[in-house]
């Protein structure tokens, strides 16, 4: 981790480590822990964003049909198609174009597929604000190129308006920025801002992140310049917002 200050702002640089890794098989998860990003805290999450999981998925992967309970996960694809099937008997097809939330609440079964491709993807696993509520599963349909040289909502709080639900108060959205593009980081009164590069490179006040790094800050972050065709995810988290710590993967 690196912190640099810019105009008076603090905010600080998870680097990418290929040793927070998990491989077996064609299945490779790099673990990345935001709460790092925050240097005066000593939770490995950030506020109820428990943890992203950056996975690829190799042609022929199949994670068996198991259960979650009391997490909220939000399935973002950047490559391929990944099939999602549940015990409510739902058989989804899984891209970048449909991106899928699971509040798993008392229980939520499902098992994942990538029969015909690799897929690359963030699994992002968020702490609700209760235990035991119902268990769903939603899906937001995208139109290629929606979200270009601009910020678009993809999930929020309950009642923000047409895009997946979570039951907490964190906000998420995602940009496509082509080279040399400049963007400011989405700002959200009263919340922490978790910004992930999921694909590219970008610059940051002085400093350079590239695939799988973070920047995190309690206030503003600087403006973003992509230094190659990027993709970004920005997480806007209430981090005093209340939170259970019993969830199959975002309680540990």
């Amino acid at each position: 981790m690196f912190i640099f200050s810019l105009e008076g702002n603090m905010s600080s640089i998870l680097r990418s480590d290929p040793d927070a890794t998990f491989q077996k098989g064609p299945f490779h998860i790099r673990h990345v822990r935001p709460g790092h990003a925050l240097p005066a805290q000593h939770d490995t999450a950030f506020g109820s964003l428990s943890g992203i999981d950056h996975a690829d998925l190799g042609t022929g992967t199949l994670v068996s049909m198991h259960e979650h309970k009391n997490d909220e996960i939000l399935s973002y694809l950047m490559h391929g198609t990944m099939i999602h099937e549940d015990r409510n008997g739902q058989r989804v097809a899984l891209s970048s174009q449909k991106i899928m939330m699971m509040n798993a609440g008392e229980s939520f079964w499902h098992e994942e597929s990538a029969p015909s491709e690799p897929v690359e993807m963030l699994q992002i696993f968020i702490r609700p604000r209760e235990a035991d509520l119902e268990g769903r599963v939603q899906f937001l349909e995208r139109k290629k190129g929606e979200n270009l040289n601009h910020w678009e909502l993809i999930a929020a709080p309950e009642g923000q308006g047409e895009c997946l639900e979570i039951r907490q108060q964190i906000y998420v959205c995602d940009i496509q920025l082509l080279p040399d593009q400049k963007t400011e980081v989405p700002v959200r009164q009263g919340f922490a801002t978790f910004l992930y590069v999921a694909e590219g490179a970008i610059g940051a006040g002085d400093s350079r992140l590239g695939k799988g790094d973070g920047l995190g800050s309690e206030t503003d972050l600087p403006e973003i310049t992509a230094l190659a065709p990027s993709v970004l995810v920005c997480f806007q988290v209430k981090l005093n917002a209340e939170a259970v710590m019993v969830g199959s993967i975002s309680g540990k």
